[in-house]
Order: structure tokens, then sequence, then C-alpha cells
């Protein structure tokens, strides 16, 4: 596998929690020159980022992030405003408390709602495996797959681990069809990365990406 196959499947990312302007042009600088995928940096910055490179630059943000606590209504609020402002990926949180609480039915219904509101943007669900047993991550395949989403992700890169192979592979068994998957959290070398392309990633997230392979890069995810 190339550097630049790889690359094109990096979602080239900035979501630590101090990032300034400065940071953020130089990682679609880097997104740019070195065609990843997307960017994906925060909600206050897809406005800027998207007048100054325009239709160049493909911005992916991010919607209840980390915690997904927030209501329906105010990641609904989020999206269109991302949208509005530029953005052309979303990447949701959802509610684990809901999913802790059995309420299975009110997640899908505000995927549902979100995926709705994205329309023909790419909407990515991340369900923070690292707080869930199999079962629970089985399930939310499910839902991910009957709410309409695009892809499954595995992690904020907040949480107490990220991606792990095992996880991918449970995905790549139960979602459905057309649903893709996206790895984030922890993956910092070569071989990470192959590994979990190879073992069916369409995207990753990472700030690793462009250091590993092209010899600079930002460090924020």
């Amino acid at each position: 596998m190339t550097n630049e196959e790889i690359l094109g499947r990096i979602d080239h990312t900035l979501l630590r929690a101090v990032s300034s302007r400065e940071e953020i042009d130089k990682l679609c600088r880097e997104a740019l020159q070195y065609k990843t995928a997307s960017v994906c940096i925060p909600p206050s910055y897809v406005k800027y980022i998207s007048e100054t490179y325009g239709n160049d630059l493909n911005i992916c943000t991010v919607i209840g992030f980390p915690l997904g606590y927030n209501t329906t209504n105010i990641k609904i609020l989020e999206a269109k405003r991302a949208l509005d402002d530029g953005g052309r990926e979303l990447d949701m949180v959802i509610n684990l408390g809901d999913i802790k609480s059995g309420g299975f039915d009110k997640v899908e219904a505000e995927i549902s709602s979100l995926k709705k509101t994205a329309a023909s943007n790419i909407l990515k669900v991340i369900i923070e495996t690292c707080y869930l047993d199999r079962e629970e991550k089985i399930k939310l395949c499910g839902i991910v797959s009957r709410a309409g989403a695009d892809f499954i992700k595995t992690s904020t890169g907040f949480g107490t681990a990220g991606a792990t192979l095992e996880d991918v592979l449970l995905f790549k068994e139960h979602i459905g069809k057309g649903v893709r998957i996206k790895a984030a959290g922890g993956i910092k070398t070569r071989d990470d990365l192959v590994m979990f392309i190879e073992a069916g990633c369409d995207r990753i997230g990472t700030s690793s990406a462009v250091s590993i392979l092209a010899g600079g890069g930002s460090n924020g995810y």
C-alpha cells in the first residue's frame, strides 16, 4: 500500500482542547498538499476555513463532541450551522447515557434526525467503543445502519482507549450494507494505518499520518 493510498483515507485531525488559528491553517495546508480525505476541525473554525480554502478542501467537523450529552435539538442546530458554514462531513457523538439506560430507540431516532439534517453530506457516528460491551457494540451496528448513517466510528480520541482491531472486525461483521468504518484514537504508526485499512476501514482519524508518511504534520488527536 502506497503512502498516497493511505493519505487518501485520512481525516487529518486537530481536535485537542486548545488549537490556534495558525495550527488549524497548517493542518489545512498539509491536507491540501498531501491530498488527505478531509480535515477534521473544531466547529468554531469551519466558517473561517471554508472562506479561506473554498471548495479545494473537504471540511469535516464534530457534533456533540466529545461527550455526546447535548440534546438532539442542540445537535441538529450544531449540524445545521456547520453545514451552513461550509462543512461537508459531520462526526456526531451518541449519548452513551441513553445506551446505558436502555434507550436504544432514542439513540436511533437521534442518528436518523442528524442524517436527515446532513442530507447528502456524510454523517459519521462515534459510538466510543471503550465504554461499551460487546452486545452494546453489536446493537449499535444495527442502530447506525438502520438510521442511515454513512459511517460508524470507533472513538473520539478523548475516551479511556481508542481504536482496536477487534472492534473494527466486529463492526465489519455486523454493520449493514453501505455503512463504512472509521477508526480513530491512538493510531500512531504506518503499520497501524495499514492494519486498520486492510481490516476494512475506509477512513482513519489521526493527526499523525502526515508526520509518519511525509515527514511533517500536526500533533492534535
